[in-house]
C-alpha cells in the first residue's frame, strides 16, 4: 500500500492534514482493489469506515419501492458515502465498482477527529458535501423537466466532459445501468441511443462510444 503522505490522489481535505495526522491516516486506513461490477459497500449495512474513491470510477445507487436508482457517477478522487458516514450509522446507499478501482477505507472515529480538530479539513469537507448537493439539485430538476432524448444526451456529454475528459471512450454503464440513471427503461435508453447513432451524432459500437456532433447533442440536451 502506498503511504497517504506519497499519494498523488489526495483530495483537499486530506492535503490539510498536519504531518501527524497523516501518520494516523496511514495507521487507521487499508487500500482496498475492486474489480468493475464489485460492491464496495451496500446499502443496509453497518458503515464503519469513510471510503475514498483514489482511482476508478463508481456508481452511487439506492434501492427504492419498484427498482434501483443511481443517484450519481463518482470519479476518483473523491469521497464516497459521506452524507451516510455522518448522519447515520447504516448505510443509505450501496456503492459499486463501473470500472476497476481502488478504495481506501479510513476509520469513521479517526475521521471525525481530524474535522473536530482541523478546521482546514472540516472546510474542505463542507465545500465537497456542498458542491455534491449543488450537482444533484441541477440533475434532479433536469430530470424533472427534460425528456428522455435530453436526459440521455445530458448524461453522455457528462461522462465525455467530467468523467473521461474525451469525445472518445468505453461507456462504463449498461443499457439498464443508463435507464436506472435517467429514471427511464431500458428500451427508451435503447430506442434514443439507437436514434442519436443512425443521425450520426455518436458511434455506438459494444462499449465504445464516440460523440460525432457535439453541436446537435449539446442543443438536444439544452432544449430537453
Amino acid at each position: 500500500m502506498q503511504k497517504c503522505t506519497d499519494c498523488r490522489n489526495k483530495c483537499a481535505a486530506a492535503s490539510s492534514l498536519q504531518p501527524d495526522q497523516m501518520e494516523e491516516m496511514e495507521n487507521n486506513s487499508v487500500e482496498v482493489h475492486f474489480k468493475k461490477g464489485d460492491n464496495i459497500f451496500r446499502q443496509g449495512a453497518l458503515s464503519l469506515n469513510v471510503a475514498f474513491l483514489k482511482s476508478g470510477i463508481a456508481k452511487i445507487h439506492m434501492r427504492g419501492p419498484v427498482r434501483e436508482k443511481i443517484l450519481r457517477i463518482v470519479k476518483a478522487p473523491s469521497y464516497l458515502g459521506l452524507p451516510t458516514s455522518f448522519g447515520d450509522k447504516i448505510n443509505q446507499f450501496s456503492a459499486t465498482a463501473i470500472v476497476d478501482t481502488t478504495v481506501c477505507f479510513i476509520d469513521i472515529n479517526l475521521f471525525r477527529n481530524f474535522i473536530y480538530n482541523n478546521g482546514k479539513f472540516a472546510y474542505e469537507i463542507i465545500v465537497d458535501l456542498c458542491k455534491n448537493e449543488l450537482n444533484d439539485y441541477q440533475r434532479y430538476t433536469s430530470q424533472s423537466q427534460k425528456q428522455i432524448p435530453g436526459l440521455v444526451a445530458e448524461t453522455l456529454l457528462c461522462m465525455s466532459e467530467k468523467i473521461f475528459n474525451d469525445t472518445h471512450f468505453n461507456f462504463p454503464l449498461t443499457q439498464n445501468e443508463l435507464g436506472d440513471l435517467v429514471g427511464t427503461s431500458r428500451e427508451s435508453v435503447s430506442r434514443v441511443l439507437s436514434d442519436f447513432s443512425s443521425n450520426n451524432i455518436i458511434a455506438f459500437q459494444g462499449k465504445e462510444l464516440k460523440i460525432l456532433k457535439k453541436d446537435v447533442l449539446t442543443q438536444i440536451s439544452e432544449k430537453g
